[in-house]
């Protein structure tokens, strides 16, 4: 499947927002949108974010959301349809679909630093889901599903470092944490205010909507 594997940096650049696709180190002065707010590219420093159409608005919100949950443009759409036809606000079954998926929820409850981190863990295989192996980082979880580190893989440096600071940072209240079991358990769906991805994602459904 193709996947960009290129400075995730340079996507944060485009977008002109931190889109935290590293982890911790967006939020250190190390953070390259910080340091370069000019776009990516070898004429980057001498273009300017000129004047941006209402499609063109539409277009980079839908490739920004895209580029935060690391989903491929015929994923999204595919998701997109699915929020159509679903009951509700389009937008936020949209956001709600995305939240649910197994390598997000592994992101949001503290087992990884990064989403994309967290969909390689998941593609090899740390992590079971309701005592079961699960490897497949769209799982599209329910309530009541419970995800779970691998007894085997807690011994990984990588994972005794994360597992050390776990707790620190909050998990969404449509979550809960157990520290001790190196668990969580979906709550509930999320609402849209339990969702701080900050994308206006009405632009994204008028984008489909032409």
């Amino acid at each position: 499947m193709a996947r960009y594997t290129g400075p995730v940096c340079r996507l944060c650049r485009r977008e002109g927002a931190k889109l935290y696709l590293k982890g911790d180190r967006c939020y250190t002065g190390k953070c390259s949108v910080d340091r370069r707010t000019y776009v990516p590219g070898q004429h980057g420093q001498g273009r300017r974010r000129g004047k941006v159409s209402e499609y063109g608005l539409q277009l980079r919100e839908k490739q920004k959301t895209r580029r935060i949950y690391g989903i491929l443009e015929g994923q999204f759409r595919a998701y997109f349809k699915k929020a159509e036809r679903q009951k509700g606000v389009t937008g936020e079954n949209l956001l709600r679909l995305l939240e649910r998926r197994l390598d997000n929820v592994v992101f949001r409850l503290g087992f990884a630093r990064s989403r994309n981190e967290a969909r390689q863990m998941v593609l090899h295989n740390h992590f079971t889901l309701n005592g079961r192996k699960a490897n497949v980082p769209s799982i599209q979880l329910r309530v009541g599903d419970v995800v779970q580190i691998k007894e085997k893989s807690k011994d990984m440096p990588l994972l005794q470092e994360i597992i050390a600071g776990l707790g620190q940072k909050a998990s969404p209240v449509w979550l809960d944490l157990d520290v001790n079991n190196l668990s969580g358990r979906v709550l509930a769906f999320p609402n849209r205010e339990d969702i701080d991805t900050n994308v206006q994602e009405h632009l994204i459904v008028e984008l489909y909507s032409r």
